[in-house]
């Protein structure tokens, strides 16, 4: 699935790349919790990481700055974000495919 454009995409790609390296970055973490519906999207998510929730949070609590919280719900929103606008780009382009179906 083409995510250019996608509110998100950037960092929900970097995501990606670094599960593809086996790195545990605040962006390989944030697309392990999204695999479900990634995967259900069409998007190949290789090998995400277990118990993602939690060690995201605990990434985020690493930098002492207090805002672990707020910064982790802006992720998931940022995630969710990206979720939902890949879902309508999904189905516009199967509605697209079937109009141009043959009778």
């Amino acid at each position: 699935m083409e995510t250019t454009g996608l509110p998100g995409a950037p960092l929900i790609e970097e995501g990606l790349a670094d599960l593809a390296r086996g790195l545990e970055t605040v962006p390989s973490l944030l697309a392990s919790i999204g695999s479900p519906r990634l995967r259900l999207l069409g998007i190949e998510v290789p090998a995400p990481l277990p118990d993602a929730e939690r060690r995201l949070y605990r990434l985020l609590e690493r930098d002492g700055s207090g805002s672990a919280h707020g910064r982790y719900n802006a992720l998931v929103r940022t995630l969710v974000s990206f979720e939902r606008a890949a879902a309508l780009r999904r189905r516009a382009a199967s509605s697209t495919r079937h109009d141009c179906a043959p009778s």
